[in-house]
């Protein structure tokens, strides 16, 4: 069992029913009841609409659970479930959500944030476009309604 969030330059676990390698992915591991994935799911969709294809949510709950939270914060990228006893969120050292992932086309992990944290969802959006040859696309700005850092 990992003890802290993977680092960069680790080799992304398997996810089932996720094809990791041969195109950068962002991961966004989250949890339908925490207040925070709420504050940040409907900006976590901006990396859908820049970046279409290149981002899955892992939730922390059962389907029908993920597929409310998805309808109800306008997430319209693919869903995950990672349910109890949590074997993905596991692997991959969760220990807050949010985290955000970002998986290169070789399978590597070259950038995870925790939390909510605007420089670190930003950055992460910054290496999926550098990765994907497409134009970069900020998930938050200031004066957007949300704050510069909340702990999940």
């Amino acid at each position: 069992m990992t003890l802290a969030a993977l680092d960069p330059g680790t080799a992304a676990p398997p996810i089932p029913g996720v094809a990791l390698g041969g195109t950068p992915l962002a991961l966004f591991f989250y949890k339908v009841t925490c207040p925070v994935c709420q504050m940040a799911a409907p900006k976590v969709q901006a990396v859908e609409e820049a970046y279409p294809g290149l981002i899955i949510g892992v939730g922390q709950d059962p389907e029908p659970k993920l597929a409310a939270f998805a309808r109800e914060y306008g997430m319209t990228f693919p869903q995950r479930s990672d349910a109890p006893p949590y074997a993905a969120s596991m692997d991959y050292g969760i220990r807050v959500v949010p985290t955000l992932f970002v998986v290169d086309g070789d399978g590597v992990i070259v950038s995870s944030t925790e939390s909510w944290d605007r420089e670190g969802f930003n950055a992460g959006s910054r290496k999926l476009a550098e990765l994907a040859g497409l134009p970069y696309r900020a998930v938050s700005e200031p004066g957007d309604g949300l704050p510069p850092f909340r702990p999940g």
